[in-house]
């Protein structure tokens, strides 16, 4: 019987660190010979991930561009993905999450006739222009998708009030997955200043990403002005910024943060680098999606600097606090956490409800059992 050819697509660095262990996961099954196409929307940062986990693509669109605009990536990705799906000729094609390569990855599938996976799908805020573009992304996917691998009893739960109700899995999330083979206790930085910052001295708040479009203009302008009153406020705290490659971003951070004492602007890190960094940190601010995950997994809260989530599991769960974009709100949550043991221990201790480090075997059982490959159907991820 010939193996199965599975193609997972993806182009930016959120979604490499939470399919790069689904890629390694199918390659070590014995049905299925796993392929890796990569759109490379965002190149330097997405590399840095592909070393971290090892992965290296078959096939490369590398289509991005300085300046690029959701149309060009969109456009790339679907010429593209026609030379790759016609030479790698996969069963079927894995997309992860909400971005403009899924969206175009499931497309370019639907265009060939190939089924799709979506992994992490379900997830809905029920605006499609918060998160822009990544809620229109991930319900058009839903339209095309073959197989659902939800995250979540909830994320499923909004699928099948959209009326979709065959292929659904719950596997819990794929980052949880990825923490488990980055963190160390004995890592060591290459980003040499932060192997010299005060850990268990001070509080280490990391500011992971301030980066979504809808944050562009006077919410960043709020956000990075509260942050820099944080550190002001806060001798014992250092803040540290991976701060984005956006020219935007960048902008914004030299105009309002740049200069603020104790905080530390650096630039983008890799997966791993990331991933012990949170786990030696006191607290996470974010605009984030995937860090609302990851952190909480780590037993960091996490106070997220947009106006609704997409996660609401994690919000009823207590590992996550909505604190919006407004200066007066940043402000006075940061200052909370920081001050007040008792309101930081609550968060810190709640249960994460994203997973047990298990998603990717749960998410090759279920490509096996579609197939045929495999007689019983997985257990969902019950949290």
């Amino acid at each position: 019987m010939e193996k199965l050819r599975i193609m997972s697509v993806f182009g930016t660095r959120p979604e490499a660190i939470k399919m790069c262990p689904l890629v390694q996961e199918l390659a070590n099954r014995e049905g299925i010979e796993s392929l890796c196409c990569v759109t490379a929307q965002h190149r330097q940062m997405l590399d840095s991930v592909l070393e971290v986990f090892q992965v290296k693509p078959d096939w490369d669109l590398d289509i991005m561009t300085p300046r690029q605009t959701l149309s060009t990536i969109t456009s790339k990705c679907l010429t593209g993905m026609d030379e790759a799906i016609d030479a790698l000729k996969p069963d079927m094609i894995l997309v992860h999450g909400d971005t403009s390569t899924t969206f175009a990855g499931a497309l370019s599938a639907f265009y060939h006739q190939v089924p799709v996976g979506h992994v992490e799908a379900g997830l809905r805020t029920y605006d499609k222009y918060s998160p822009f573009p990544e809620e229109m992304n991930r319900k058009l996917v839903s339209a095309i998708a073959d197989l659902y691998f939800c995250p979540t009893a909830n994320n499923r739960k909004n699928l099948e009030r959209e009326g979709i109700t065959e292929g659904l899995f719950v596997t819990g999330n794929t980052v949880i997955d990825a923490l488990k083979t980055t963190v160390r206790e004995d890592y060591k930085f290459s980003t040499d200043e932060l192997n010299h910052l005060p850990y268990g001295e001070k509080k280490i708040v990391l500011l992971v990403t301030c980066h979504r479009r809808e944050n562009y203009g006077e919410p960043m302008r709020n956000i990075m002005l509260a942050l820099r009153q944080i550190a002001q406020e806060h001798e014992d705290v250092e803040l540290v910024y991976p701060v984005h490659l956006s020219p935007v971003v960048r902008e914004a951070v030299d105009t309002y943060l740049r200069g603020g004492p104790r905080v530390h602007l650096i630039d983008p890190l890799p997966a791993d680098e990331m991933h012990n960094l949170m786990a030696r940190s006191y607290l996470v601010l974010t605009d984030s999606g995937g860090l609302q995950e990851e952190a909480p997994a780590l037993g960091k809260p996490v106070l997220v600097m947009r106006r609704e989530t997409e996660r609401p599991e994690a919000v009823a769960a207590g590992t996550v606090k909505l604190c919006g974009v407004e200066y007066d709100d940043v402000l006075r949550m940061g200052n909370e956490l920081l001050r007040s043991r008792e309101a930081y221990d609550a968060m810190a201790h709640a249960v994460n409800p994203y997973g047990d480090g298990h998603a990717c075997a749960r998410i090759a059982d279920a490509i096996l059992w579609h197939f045929g490959r495999r007689s019983e159907r997985p257990a969902d991820f019950n949290a």
